[in-house]
């Protein structure tokens, strides 16, 4: 059961006041959040914070208790399978097909998903992606993470998805790709596209986010936005993160 219906806004990704529970246990107490189109929001947080738990929720696989998830302005819960068609999600690992190349790949989840796309629209998406043209024809098993990153989200542009959920992208990039894929994340979401990422990087969610949020035991406790003269601060989120977590 819901909370009385809070203002609609355009956002393409609201939070307002959502508890979560796993196996009784608070995981989310109250948060509250929003993306709106074309806007890339970083959460920020250690292990056990409840960011993939966020993710989640937006997903529509984990319930509320009380508060209220919405996608493009739709309840989740209403209609969780109209939520996830709006959204890509990208998990720490693509669960993309080794013994595939990267055309190959795109072109099977691509019909899964019951879209479809020419040989010249997958070639243009991944050369978007800063893949090399001759790597569209090797085996993924050959790629590096970096690499399957870039197929992943050409499959997400493919698919015309509005919004990309991102959960530790570069978690074991090396320093060259994370500013690489911060550098396409960035320009995805100047195409309109909305990002919600949720990372352990400080100074890559600083560099490449507009606003940061830190999420602490299920809390969010400080937001920091950027302005158009400059990113945010990483010196002042340090600050707050380190203040939020015991000694």
């Amino acid at each position: 059961m819901h909370d009385s219906e809070p203002v609609i806004t355009p956002s393409s990704l609201q939070a307002d006041a959502v508890h979560v529970n796993r196996s009784g246990r608070a995981v989310l107490r109250g948060v509250s959040f929003s993306v709106d189109r074309g806007e890339i929001y970083a959460l920020l947080g250690g292990n056990g914070a409840g960011k993939s738990t966020t993710l989640l929720t937006f997903l529509g696989l984990l319930r509320t208790e009380k508060g209220h998830v919405r996608v493009n302005g739709r309840e989740v819960g209403d209609d969780p399978v109209a939520a996830r068609c709006a959204m890509a999600y990208l998990p720490e690992s693509a669960a993309l097909y080794d013994h595939l190349d990267a055309r190959e790949n795109l072109e099977y989840l691509l019909g899964i998903a019951g879209s479809q796309a020419t040989a010249r629209e997958i070639a243009t998406a991944l050369d978007e992606m800063g893949l090399p043209p001759s790597a569209h024809s090797r085996a993924l098993a050959e790629y590096s993470k970096g690499m399957r990153q870039k197929v992943a989200l050409a499959l997400a542009t493919l698919r015309n998805s509005e919004i990309l959920l991102l959960d530790e992208p570069t978690s074991g990039l090396d320093p060259s790709a994370i500013d690489e894929f911060h550098s396409l994340v960035r320009r995805l979401a100047g195409s309109g596209k909305s990002v919600l990422m949720v990372t352990h990087d400080l100074h890559g969610a600083c560099h490449s986010a507009d606003r940061v949020g830190l999420l602490r035991d299920g809390r969010l406790t400080h937001e920091f936005r950027a302005s158009p003269e400059a990113r945010i601060n990483p010196a002042m989120v340090h600050q707050a993160f380190t203040a939020s977590c015991p000694p």
